[in-house]
C-alpha cells in the first residue's frame, strides 16, 4: 500500500520525476487502474473483516491492530488515488467503494480516513453523466450510516477533562472526524443540487429526509465552526428550482427557521464558559477578535438562507418572527453577572439580553422585508404585524443596547405601516423621542458612546423613512417641521450633525410638494440662521483672509499632548 501510494505521490502530487519518466509510470497505472482497485477494495475488505472478528476477541488486540494499521493504509493510498483516476473506477460496481466507506464511518479507528476518501470521491467535478452513480449514496444502507454517525456528533467530540478550569476538552482526532463528515454532507449535497433537474432521469431521493436529518444534526451542533459549514448547502437546496418545491425539503425549512432564533446568538467566545460552544471555538479560534470576525461572515451568510426560506414559506417565517419578538417584549431584562453588566448597572455588549436582542433583530430585518415583498397585497398579514409593531412602540427600556434594538424592529415592520397610516405619527414620536434620548443625568455632553449610537440611530431611521415613503410621510409634515422647531430651540439638546440629519429628513418630504415656490419659502426659512451665519462680518472677514481663517480653526498653535482647557477655537472647528 506504501508503495502504491508513493507511486501516486511522485507521479500526481509531487511530480518529482523526469517528465518522460512520470508520463511512463502514469500510463502504465492508468492501464492497470482496474486491477489496482480491485486489489486495494479486496484487501479492504480482507482486513476490516480480521479487524472487526479479532477486535471482539480478548487476547488478540495485536493481531486486531495489525489489520487495523493495513485497513487505514490501504484508506491513505485509495486518497491518493481517488482524486485523479476516471470516476468510473469509483463509481464501478454499483459505487461498491463508496457503499463500504459508509460503512465505515462507523468504525472508531478507520472512520477518519474512510470520510476522507469520500470527501475527494464526492468534491469530484465532471461531466454530469459520469457523476449520476454518487446518488446510490441515497441509498437505505449508506444514508443510514451516513446519518447515524451524524446523529451521534453532537457528543463525539468531547470528553472528560482533569482540569479543574474547563469541564471537558475536545478529542482532536474525533473532531477533525466531524468536521470532514460535515463536509461529505455538503458535498454529497452539492452533487444532488447538481444533478437532479439537470439529468432527466436522476429523481429525487426517496431518502431525502435522511439526508436532510444528517445535515440538521450538524447546523444544531455545538460547534459553531461545524453549523457554519452548512449554511451554504442549505441555501443550494431552498435557491434549487426543484428541490425546494419538495415536501421533505419544505418541512426542512420550517425547522430550519426554529433553529435559526439559537443558531444567531453571538455565543461560543473562546475566553468564556458560558455556552456549550466554547469549548470548540478554542480548538477553532485564536482570540475572540478571530471568532467574532467569523461569526460575522457567518451570520451574514445565515441571513442569506433567512432571505430565501422567507420567499418559499412567507408565512411560518412571519409567525416565527413574531413569535420570537413577543417573547422577548415579555422577558425581564438580564444584564448578566457583573462581568456582563457596566458600571451603571445596565447591559454590556456581552449580557444574555443584549445578545438575545441583537440575534432577534437580525432575524426580524432578514425576514420582513422579504415576506412584505414576496407576498400578495391580500396576503400580507397586517393586523398580526400591526400588533408586533404596537408592542414595540408600547416597550420602554432605559438601556441604550437594548433600545437601539428596538428601534431596529420598528425599521424592520415599517413597510406594514403604509397599509396602516394612523400608526405613523406613533412611529415618529418614537422616533423623536430617541434622537434626544440620555441616560438620567446624562443630558449634557460628553455622552457615552452607547447614547451616542442610539440618537444617530434614530436620525439614520427618520431618514430612511423619509427617502423611502416621502409622499406616505407628507401629510406629518407639519408636525414634524414644528417637532423640529421645538427641538432646535433647545441648543444643549442636538448635536450640529443631528441638527443635519433632522434638516436632511425634512427636505426629503419637502421634495415632494411639488410646488416650486412653496419649497422654496420652506428652504429659505430652514436656511436662515445658516445664512445669516455664513454672511456675518466675521465670518466673511475670517473667510476672506487666510492669516485669520487658519488663527479661527486654531491652525496656527502648537498642538501639546495635553489639551488646554481654553480650546476657543474647538467650537469654530466644529462650525
Amino acid at each position: 500500500m506504501l508503495i502504491l501510494l508513493r507511486l501516486a505521490e511522485d507521479v500526481i502530487t509531487f511530480q518529482t520525476l523526469p517528465s518522460q519518466r512520470r508520463r511512463d509510470i502514469q500510463q502504465t497505472l492508468t492501464q492497470n487502474m482496474d486491477s489496482i482497485f480491485s486489489f486495494m477494495l479486496a484487501i479492504l475488505h480482507i482486513n476490516v473483516e480480521d479487524y472487526r472478528k479479532l477486535k471482539e476477541e480478548p487476547g488478540h488486540e495485536l493481531r486486531a491492530k495489525a489489520h487495523c494499521r493495513v485497513a487505514v493504509a490501504t484508506l491513505n493510498t485509495l486518497a491518493g488515488y481517488i482524486d485523479w483516476v476516471t470516476l468510473v473506477h469509483i463509481t464501478s460496481r454499483n459505487c461498491q467503494l463508496l457503499e463500504m466507506l459508509c460503512l465505515l464511518l462507523s468504525e472508531a479507528e478507520l472512520q477518519l480516513e474512510a470520510s476522507e476518501c469520500l470527501l475527494i470521491a464526492l468534491s469530484r467535478k465532471g461531466k454530469l453523466e459520469e457523476r449520476k452513480p454518487f446518488m446510490l449514496l441515497f441509498n437505505d444502507v449508506a444514508i443510514q450510516y451516513i446519518l447515524s454517525a451524524a446523529q451521534s456528533a453532537d457528543g463525539l467530540a468531547i470528553c472528560p477533562n482533569s482540569s479543574k478550569s474547563q469541564a471537558v476538552e475536545v478529542v482532536e482526532r474525533r473532531y477533525i472526524f466531524l468536521k470532514r463528515l460535515c463536509q461529505v454532507l455538503c458535498a454529497l449535497g452539492f452533487q444532488l443540487c447538481s444533478l437532479v433537474g439537470s439529468c432527466p432521469e436522476v429523481e429525487v431521493p426517496e431518502n431525502l429526509s435522511k439526508y436532510t436529518e444528517a445535515l440538521l444534526a450538524f447546523t444544531t451542533h455545538s460547534s459553531q465552526f461545524l453549523k457554519s459549514c452548512t449554511v451554504s448547502t442549505w441555501a443550494s437546496l431552498f435557491r434549487h428550482d426543484t428541490l425546494s418545491k419538495v415536501p421533505v425539503v419544505l418541512e426542512m425549512a420550517i425547522k430550519y427557521l426554529k433553529v435559526s432564533t439559537t443558531n444567531l446568538v453571538r455565543a461560543g467566545f473562546p475566553s468564556r464558559q458560558d455556552s456549550p460552544s466554547c469549548v470548540y471555538s478554542r480548538v477553532d479560534f485564536d482570540s475572540d477578535e478571530d471568532f467574532n470576525s467569523f461569526f460575522c461572515t457567518y451570520r451574514s451568510q445565515h441571513g442569506d438562507v433567512l432571505r430565501t426560506l422567507s420567499r418559499i414559506v412567507p408565512v411560518e417565517a412571519f409567525q416565527t418572527a413574531a413569535e420570537w419578538l413577543q417573547f422577548q417584549i415579555a422577558s425581564p431584562v438580564d444584564p448578566g453577572d457583573t462581568t456582563s453588566r457596566t458600571a451603571e448597572g445596565l447591559c454590556s455588549l456581552m449580557s444574555p439580553s443584549v445578545l438575545q436582542w441583537d440575534a432577534l433583530t437580525v432575524f426580524m430585518e432578514c425576514v420582513m422585508y422579504q415576506i412584505f415583498k414576496s407576498l400578495d397585497e391580500e396576503k400580507l398579514p397586517i393586523d398580526q404585524s400591526m400588533e408586533l409593531l404596537q408592542a414595540v412602540l408600547n416597550y420602554e427600556t432605559r438601556d441604550p443596547l437594548i433600545l437601539s434594538c428596538v428601534l431596529s424592529n420598528i425599521s424592520a415592520l415599517f413597510p406594514f405601516v403604509t397599509h396602516r397610516p394612523q400608526y405613523l405619527p406613533q412611529v415618529l414620536y418614537k422616533l423623536f423621542n430617541a434622537v434626544t434620548f440620555h441616560i438620567d443625568s446624562e443630558n449634557k455632553a460628553p455622552r457615552g458612546r452607547a447614547v451616542k449610537n442610539v440618537r444617530r440611530h434614530a436620525c439614520s431611521a427618520i431618514i430612511k423613512i423619509c427617502r423611502d415613503y416621502p409622499q406616505f410621510i407628507l401629510p406629518c409634515f407639519d408636525m414634524f417641521y414644528s417637532h423640529v422647531k421645538e427641538l432646535f430651540s433647545s441648543e444643549a439638546m442636538l448635536t450640529f450633525l443631528e441638527k443635519c440629519s433632522q434638516m436632511e429628513a425634512l427636505v426629503l418630504i419637502s421634495n415632494q410638494f411639488k410646488d416650486f415656490e412653496k419649497q422654496k419659502a420652506f428652504l429659505d426659512e430652514l436656511m436662515a440662521p445658516v445664512v445669516t451665519q455664513w454672511t456675518s462680518e466675521e465670518m466673511t472677514s475670517m473667510l476672506w483672509d487666510p492669516v485669520k481663517f487658519l488663527s479661527f480653526v486654531g491652525a496656527d498653535k502648537v498642538i501639546t499632548e495635553q489639551r488646554e482647557e481654553g480650546d476657543t477655537a474647538g467650537p469654530n472647528r466644529g462650525q
